[in-house]
């Protein structure tokens, strides 16, 4: 099946993105008469569909650079975009705000279908400056210098070129000497780029501090945490929910570290013994290539739901995957809706390991999020918050593990792949933790400096386990772990949300093993819903709770524990 873009009724369906053909349409939202709440409803659906197709327009400029962050004729597109179209649209969507806001038909819409779409107009009305315009532009053309650094990163082992997230699989070998040799290049290389990561990350500080002090705000924290609409908790429920995390899942990742330990009878772990399977075996290798991590994720979707694999099918016979690893593409892994067509394109770099499945599952659960909400009303009910986008994907790793045979010739492999993904689980809490703790020293200290950052970080670090290993002796390394995170640079304060959604996908996965028909059915029906409710509304919607307190923590933490047990 081709997919193709739903039919325009606003703009011309040949609409070239430029300046000199997206003013006149601007210009005639804000000059058209509204003379009814059904006129101020359509004038909605015209917005939002000039909206969708400046959207798609920038979402393959950004996928198009980031396949080939090489490719200067891309770079320069995106930057065009960036440059020359979104600081012109900035003011005039501003004023279409206020046109909404200020209509007197405004109460005659329905309220329960606009009150989150309302709240957020609300919201970006304070929000706005018109000096941050400029400020915005910088920033969005300075983190793309991130991808361009990491992006160039390459290593030679044995004799032989690799991307760092191919030559990651060397730090899974059985050998000791192999893996450490491994790490240890991996960690110089970073360290080549650490100085001009670290003056791109004061520069980008800098620029934020300004934006949230041009807003009327404290320190760019403040603003962020109103910036991303998180109306449901404050930055005192991350300390919070970060010392739950301390007290309930450090201890049992501890003890898990232990085991480690001994299972590979060594007196302390260091860094490259974290990844090496326990069982004396290689590491897992569920696919060979992109097309068959492709393939086998069709049949895993389609063991869950025929329609959910088929949504991955039609992705790949419209070509919206690139998977491999390769020198030039930047780092990382996404899902990035296309909001005119209504499918999403997943980038991500493959290395035919475990990670990489549980990337492409965890990216599925997006596509199918893209897919599900493609035909609402307006392109903002899509615009999901994170706590709701990351419960699509990270539930998603969960639910497709009953079916992840496909990956997997014998019932041991398939054992050691759920063992490895539940452990994955459990540590993907403290490290968001330390990412979001970190963020929030960041900027509540906009004045620190690279060596203040480093040391801060290493506390945060150690205060979470540090990955559980002895970094005696490679305190340089050590300090430099925080610039491998794409979301400092580029998605800042975006990073809690992967521990709240994490809690919420161990809810729906305990929910789906007591009843998979019904937990599928609740988690597909807050899917759908996008951003038309508030996020506890769509939590319950999921069957599950909008929560994170320590008693909740420790609830889902010890969940998980029973389920590693059974596995043996």
């Amino acid at each position: 099946m081709i997919i193709t873009k739903k039919p325009r009724t606003y703009i011309p369906q040949d609409l070239t993105i430029s300046w000199e053909s997206l003013e006149p349409l601007f210009t005639e939202l804000q000059n058209r008469e509204i003379n009814s709440a059904d006129e101020l409803e359509q004038w909605l659906k015209d917005r939002s569909e000039l909206e969708a197709a400046l959207e798609e327009d920038f979402a393959w400029r950004y996928i198009k650079m980031s396949c080939d962050t090489a490719n200067e004729e891309l770079v320069k597109n995106f930057q065009y975009f960036a440059t020359e179209i979104e600081p012109k649209i900035s003011p005039l969507s501003n004023e279409l705000n206020k046109k909404f806001s200020d209509s007197p038909f405004m109460d005659d819409l329905d309220k329960e279908k606009y009150f989150v779409y309302s709240r957020a107009i609300k919201k970006a009305l304070e929000l706005y400056r018109e000096e941050n315009i400029e400020l915005f532009t910088e920033l969005q053309v300075k983190q793309q210098k991130y991808q361009g650094i990491t992006g160039a990163m390459s290593v030679e082992i044995n004799g032989q070129e690799y991307t760092l997230e191919q030559a990651s699989i060397f730090v899974k070998d059985l050998n000791r000497e192999v893996r450490e040799n491994a790490w240890k290049t991996i960690q110089q290389r970073r360290l080549i780029d650490k100085d001009d990561l670290n003056i791109l990350f004061d520069e980008l500080i800098k620029l934020r501090n300004q934006a949230a002090l041009n807003a009327g705000f404290e320190n760019y924290r403040d603003y962020m945490f109103q910036a991303l609409g998180r109306f449901d908790y404050t930055p005192q429920d991350c300390y919070d929910f970060a010392s739950a995390i301390e007290k309930e899942i450090v201890p049992i990742l501890k003890e898990q570290a232990e085991k480690r330990r001994e299972a590979l009878a060594l007196e302390t772990l260091k860094p490259w013994d974290l990844e090496v399977s326990v069982s004396g075996k290689p590491a897992l290798k569920p696919f060979n290539n992109g097309t068959e991590l492709i393939d086998k994720s069709i049949a895993c979707f389609n063991a869950i739901d025929e329609k959910l694999g088929n949504k991955l099918a039609i992705m790949k016979a419209n070509n919206l995957f690139d998977v491999e690893s390769r020198k030039g593409k930047a780092p990382g892994g996404y899902n990035y809706p296309l909001a005119e067509t209504g499918a999403p394109f997943i980038f991500m770099n493959s290395a035919n390991s475990l990670r990489d499945l549980t990337t492409m599952v965890h990216e599925g659960g997006h596509a199918i999020h893209t897919f599900l909400t493609a035909n609402l009303e307006l392109n903002d009910f899509k615009h999901c918050p994170s706590e709701v986008a990351e419960l699509a994907s990270m539930s998603m790793e969960l639910i497709s593990m009953d079916n992840w045979n496909v990956y997997f010739n014998n019932a041991e492999d398939l054992n050691r792949a759920k063992k490895e993904q539940l452990a994955d689980v459990l540590k993907t809490l403290p490290w968001v933790a330390v990412i979001d703790q970190f963020q929030h020293w960041i900027y509540t200290n906009p004045d620190h400096t690279a060596a203040d950052r480093e040391e801060t970080f290493k506390q945060i670090y150690n205060r979470f386990g540090a990955g559980f290993a002895n970094w005696d002796d490679l305190q340089a390394e050590f300090g430099n772990v925080w610039q491998k995170q794409l979301h400092l640079f580029e998605v800042p304060f975006y990073y809690i949300e992967y521990a709240i959604a994490q809690l919420g996908a161990i809810a729906v996965w305990k929910n789906y093993k007591e009843n998979p028909e019904k937990a599928l059915e609740q988690y597909l029906a807050a899917l759908a819903l996008g951003y038309t409710k508030p996020m506890n509304e769509i939590y319950e919607t999921a069957g599950i709770k909008f929560d994170f307190s320590a008693e909740y923590v420790k609830e889902l933490a010890q969940f998980v524990k029973e389920e590693l047990e059974k596995l043996g």
